[in-house]
């Protein structure tokens, strides 16, 4: 392996002239005149001498001839391999015939060291037969990359301009080295070296090896601000991209040197304190110091802070006809003797030529004026309108749709050909087409001059992504265990927006399928409809420990239909029509006993609770449904500004066996915070449930258990799913070693109050309500390329207002038995059964000893307000869409059942 370090200028052989040759020249030259002149002289001796004035001059000698020596005769090649040499002969100026000189044959050797196609050349003359030695370079078989670990060899290889099967040369490989120390530096790897080496191959043929040494990252060690009185070096570092390398900076990207990032932090330091009122301040220099250890760098500002100005007079000086410049002046958000501030300046002209828009001036041209007063530290600002002309819409053109329909697009567009343009209309068309999420992200409808100055083009130059989706999916949720779905849905069926789709869905205590179709313009009308057949089967539960139990079964089958018509541009009425078919169940053989002993099973309260006895049975409910929906959201799929707001209302009882009026409000409002990318968002929710139709028994409520409001995880986090409001815990007696109840010092029965050792059964109720707040914070690019977004936040609700059921009580009764008579256990898993031992001959445990004594407790049925905290984080990870929430329960009510962790996470394959 040969070091490139090697010196890489060929060596020039300069024997082909000898070094005698200059004197041989000059003797001969000598000779040829002596001879040439010897007949002339000879003559004049004999001729008589004319008078010297008609004396005419002697005419000078002709040239000598050069020496036949070094007239080059021939041009030979030696040592080409792969050139022709003809192919070489054409790199020199050499010809045959011509005078061979040492300036040429320099000249010839720098134009074969032009051609960088040989490692060595030289050229010797031998009698005018001048001969070409070379040594042709070597062809790359391979380039290697050795010790990259953080830039992986598709980084380097596509910046690398040597590749197999070229021609070698130091030059390209001198300039590969520092296109790889420059990738190293874009990564904040200073400290990085690259030695180039090669291995010889048979055939003239060599490996390059590139030998990278990369050093630890660059970080800024220290930042220096020299000049600054009025702000703090903390506050300033603070308003900087770049930040110091500290123990607490260790997961931020920004901490490693960049010189661009430098020069954005200048901007940023004038920025900030443009908005201070330091309008003449500068960076003098910034300078940015490698350590001597070559690992970290010291960059240092020296600033100008400058004077303190306040806005002096503020002005709107308008040259539009629509509008008055002091009405305008009045309205400005500066006034006389405020703190000058660019940033406000820039958003006033924002808002002036968003304005000027809106009034169909799409070309409005708004410019701040300045004018100084360094003798009162006053800035004084005219805004000028300068004159343009109203513009109208000359025509919509729509590009790039290939699938999509013309009118799919043209139908979101809140402007029309012919109509005066409004920037505001514009950029409601640019959040109407985004939320369709047919065409690219951040679509934007251009806007060319047209035909006139007072004609506009809008252009949607559109590009279509993938609109259908097969999809299957397998997971584990802490609320449904183990979750298999599938679904193929078309969100814009031939073209023409309409929505297709089929989804099935299967867990350990739920299962669904559903048809649906919807159309957001029905008979290309701004009507909305849709319709959804489907069947739910779902398994309720409680909670023994942590053990989910099977309680009732519920299996509904119907469809819905629905259709809405807008109101205005936010708002719509939706109504709709469902018709369900519900079958409510239990087990019968854990649940039914003989009660009268007349061989007829019923459910037994003592065994399921009175509160599942009072709902088994079938039904069928008709329910008319009418919603009002506001939406002005950004984005339907990841909102950061905007509000909606849905009041809906239903009634249960066009025919069917249910009868009820069910109404629910719900609001929610994003707002994004600055441009830090922070997003805060509100919600507050609410319903109510009014019976219609009279249940009569002691005890039983009017509305229907699977009727009812439910609430928790991940409705409210921090407790349960269903772990908010009314429910009832069974509790069981303790038992001493002779079976009987254990008794306190009072002589009452002790019972087991520990809630794992309790049967929990939430019953819903019918009123609740529940709010939240949530902020999402931002990360460095790293986290977002891993699509983490991690959040704080903070929920209340309640859930209230069932009627107190009649409750169980079993003093020192029998053990549990089926209809057969059998004693009923339970497993360890928490499953009942009538098995006394399992197959390993684990003994389970009876479901309800002799002498046992049971209790049940009505809790939770309050509008108390429970109240959680804590922080999630939503991320897109290799398996599917996975979150997480850390929960602190700040505020309970006895009886509701918390839980600080959960998850949920799936796959997609």
């Amino acid at each position: 392996m040969n070091r490139l370090s090697e010196t890489l200028t060929a060596p020039v052989n300069l024997n082909a002239v000898a070094p005698r040759a200059p004197l041989r020249l000059a003797g001969l030259l000598c000779c040829g005149s002596i001879l040439a002149g010897m007949p002339a002289l000879a003559q004049a001796q004999q001729a008589p001498a004319p008078a010297a004035a008609a004396q005419p001059a002697t005419p000078a000698p002709a040239p000598a001839p050069a020496p036949r020596g070094n007239i080059i005769q021939s041009i030979s090649v030696v040592g080409a391999e792969r050139l022709e040499p003809t192919t070489i002969l054409s790199y020199i100026r050499l010809r045959v015939g011509q005078e061979y000189t040492s300036a040429g044959a320099d000249e010839a050797l720098k134009d074969l060291g032009a051609t960088e196609l040989f490692a060595n050349f030289s050229i010797r003359n031998e009698n005018g037969n001048v001969v070409i030695t070379v040594t042709e370079n070597p062809v790359i078989n391979r380039i290697v990359l050795e010790g990259n670990k953080r830039l992986k060899n598709d980084k380097i290889i596509p910046e690398i301009k040597l590749a197999p099967r070229q021609i070698f040369t130091r030059s390209k490989v001198r300039a590969d080295v520092a296109r790889i120390i420059e990738l190293y530096k874009r990564q904040g790897r200073f400290a990085a070296q690259v030695e180039p080496k090669m291995v010889q191959l048979p055939q003239n043929r060599v490996d390059v090896v590139f030998e990278i040494t990369e050093g630890p990252k660059s970080k800024v060690r220290q930042i220096n601000i020299l000049g600054n009185e009025k702000f703090s070096d903390g506050e300033l570092r603070g308003e900087m991209v770049t930040k110091q390398a500290r123990l607490t900076s260790f997961f931020s990207s920004n901490t490693s040197y960049d010189p661009d990032r430098l020069a954005f932090d200048q901007q940023k330091l004038r920025q900030f304190y443009l908005t201070q009122g330091y309008a003449d301040f500068r960076v003098v220099s910034a300078v940015a110091e490698l350590t001597p250890d070559q690992r970290d760098f010291i960059i240092t500002y020296v600033v100008e802070e400058g004077e303190r100005y306040n806005f002096g007079e503020v002005k709107v000086d308008s040259q539009l006809r629509d509008f008055d410049s002091d009405a305008m002046s009045a309205n400005l958000p500066m006034k006389d003797g405020d703190v000058y501030n660019a940033k406000t300046v820039e958003d006033t002209v924002e808002q002036l030529t968003e304005l000027a828009g809106r009034f169909g001036y799409a070309f409005a041209d708004v410019q701040p004026r300045f004018k100084r007063d360094p003798e009162n530290l006053k800035m004084n600002v005219t805004f000028v309108l300068r004159e343009a002309p109203r513009v109208y819409v000359e025509r919509v053109d729509i590009n790039g749709n290939t699938l999509t329909q013309d009118k799919v697009i043209r139908r979101e567009f809140r402007i029309a050909e012919g109509d005066a343009f409004n920037s505001l209309a514009v950029q409601r068309t640019n959040a109407r087409i985004n939320s369709l999420a047919y065409f690219q992200e951040n679509f934007e409808v251009k806007q060319v001059e047209g035909s006139a100055p007072d004609r506009i083009i809008l252009e949607a130059n559109v590009e279509e992504k993938p609109t259908g989706e097969l999809q299957f999916s397998a997971g584990f949720s802490s609320i449904e265990q183990f979750i298999l779905a599938g679904s193929i849905r078309q969100r814009n069926f031939r073209g023409r927006g309409q929505t297709v789709g089929l989804s099935v869905n299967y867990s350990q205590f739920s299962r669904s399928a559903q048809v649906s179709f919807s159309d957001p313009y029905i008979f290309d009308r701004n009507i909305s409809g849709g319709i959804d057949i489907y069947r739910r089967d779902f398994n309720s539960f409680n909670f023994l420990g942590n053990d989910r139990n099977t309680t009732f079964q519920q299996a509904t089958t119907g469809f819905s239909m629905r259709a809405g018509v807008p109101l205005t541009e936010y708002m719509s009425l939706i109504g709709s029509y469902t018709l369900n078919y519900d079958d409510v169940s239990l087990d019968r053989s854990l649940f039914f006993s003989d009660l009268n002993n007349d061989g007829t099973l019923e459910c037994d309260p003592l065994r399921a609770g009175r509160f599942l006895c009072d709902s088994i049975g079938t039904r069928l409910s008709s329910i008319v449904g009418l919603s009002l929906n506001y939406n002005s959201l950004n984005s339907r799929i990841r909102p950061s500004r905007g509000k909606t707001i849905s009041l809906s209302g239903e009634f249960a009882g066009l025919g069917g066996d249910v009868r009820y009026a069910r109404f629910r409000g719900r609001a929610q409002q994003f707002w994004n915070v600055g441009n830090s990318g922070f997003i805060f968002s509100i919600l507050a929710e609410g319903g109510t449930i009014i019976p219609l139709k009279e249940r009569p028994g002691a005890g039983v409520d009017d509305v229907f258990l699977t009727d009812r409001f439910f609430l928790g995880e991940p409705q409210i986090r921090g407790f349960a799913i269903r772990g908010v409001g009314p429910r009832i815990l069974t509790q069981t007696s303790q038992l001493d070693n002779l079976g009987r109840p254990v008794l306190d010092s009072s002589g009452n029965v002790v019972y087991f109050t520990e809630r794992r050792q309790v049967r929990d059964d939430a019953i819903g109720g019918r009123n609740y309500y529940l709010g939240r707040a949530e902020l999402e914070i931002p990360l460095g690019s790293g986290a977002r390329e891993l699509g983490l977004r991690p959040s704080i936040w903070a929920d209340v609700g309640a859930l209230w207002g069932v009627e107190r059921p009649v409750l169980t009580v079993n003093p020192a009764g029998n053990p549990l038995r089926n209809a057969q008579g059998q004693a009923l256990y339970l497993t360890a898993a928490g499953a009942q059964t009538t098995a006394e031992f399992q197959p390993d001959g684990t003994r389970n445990i009876r479901l309800i000893e002799s002498n046992t004594n049971i209790r049940e407790l009505f809790l939770g049925d309050s509008p108390s307000p429970r109240v959680t905290a804590g922080i999630g984080v939503n991320w897109n990870s290799p398996f599917g869409p996975f979150r997480i929430d850390f929960a602190q329960t700040i505020r309970k009510v006895e009886g509701d059942d918390e839980r600080r962790f959960t998850f949920n996470v799936g796959t997609q394959f």
